[in-house]
This record gives structure tokens, C-alpha cells and sequence, in this order.
């Protein structure tokens, strides 16, 4: 059984002048393709087959990302159901100089495991065995940070 610390995955993009919108920050269509992206693979991970995107909960953007700053993206799985797999997204702006960050982003996807027939396929339970894992299912049901 996969556990939640196994799907828990943290990227960076670093924001180019050709992700900006006219205010030289991260587009949000850019910062949510990076979102979704991320979170596939936290799903694959889970599900030990290939995901997609069935629906996205809210997208809440509560500050921009410069250009040359760097996205780091946090994704893991948090529950899921007979064929779909939740999970948890939370983006952050960080400088790359010095490391300082302030979170930017936050969302839930829902992915749907689908097998060689591009049907729907089962997914297995999800296991929590560290107090990690079940600190960020806790957070992420709660929506907290």
C-alpha cells in the first residue's frame, strides 16, 4: 500500500520573462500547468498508473512570482477514492539568492487513474504511517499550512 510520504514531491520552476503576464510576474496559467503537472505525478506515484486531471477545487493566488524568482510547487496525495486520487498543492515564491519564501498558490486536484484502456481503473488504499503524513492529511482536510 503506497502511504502519503511516498507521493510527496516538491519542484522548482524558475519564472522566465517568457512565463510573465504584463506585470513581469508568473502567469497564472503558467503557475497552475506547473500545479497540475506536479500533482500528476504525485498521483501516478500513488495509483502505479497514469493519471489525469478530472477537476481542480479552487485556485487561490494570494501573491504574484516576480520574474526571477523561483516557483518551488508541493504536492502530495491526501485521500482517495475508488478510481480518484486528491491532492494537495500549495506553490511558493522563493528568492533565489537567499532562500526566503512566502506561499503564492494553493489548490486541491482530483485525478483520475485510468489503465491501458483509458477507462477508469481502481486505485489502492492510501497509508499514513509517520506523523508527517498524517500532519499534512490533517492540514490538508482542514485547509491549513
Amino acid at each position: 500500500m503506497p502511504t502519503l510520504m511516498d507521493t510527496y514531491i516538491e519542484n522548482r520552476e524558475r519564472v522566465q520573462p517568457n512565463h510573465a503576464n504584463n506585470y513581469e510576474t508568473a502567469h497564472g496559467g503558467i503557475v497552475m500547468k506547473w500545479m497540475d503537472e506536479i500533482g500528476a505525478m504525485s498521483a501516478m506515484r500513488f495509483a502505479g498508473e497514469t493519471c489525469v486531471t478530472a477537476s481542480v477545487d479552487q485556485m487561490d493566488f494570494h501573491r504574484p512570482i516576480p520574474v526571477g524568482d523561483t516557483t518551488v510547487i508541493r504536492s502530495y496525495v491526501y485521500d482517495a477514492g475508488k478510481t480518484s486520487v486528491k491532492v494537495r498543492l500549495r506553490a511558493f515564491r522563493e528568492e533565489p539568492r537567499t532562500g526566503e519564501r512566502e506561499q503564492t498558490t494553493e489548490s486541491y486536484f482530483v485525478f483520475v487513474a485510468v489503465g491501458d484502456d483509458g477507462k477508469p481503473t481502481p486505485v489502492p488504499e492510501l497509508g499514513v504511517e509517520t506523523d508527517r503524513g498524517r500532519e499534512l492529511r490533517d492540514d490538508a482536510f482542514s485547509g491549513e499550512d
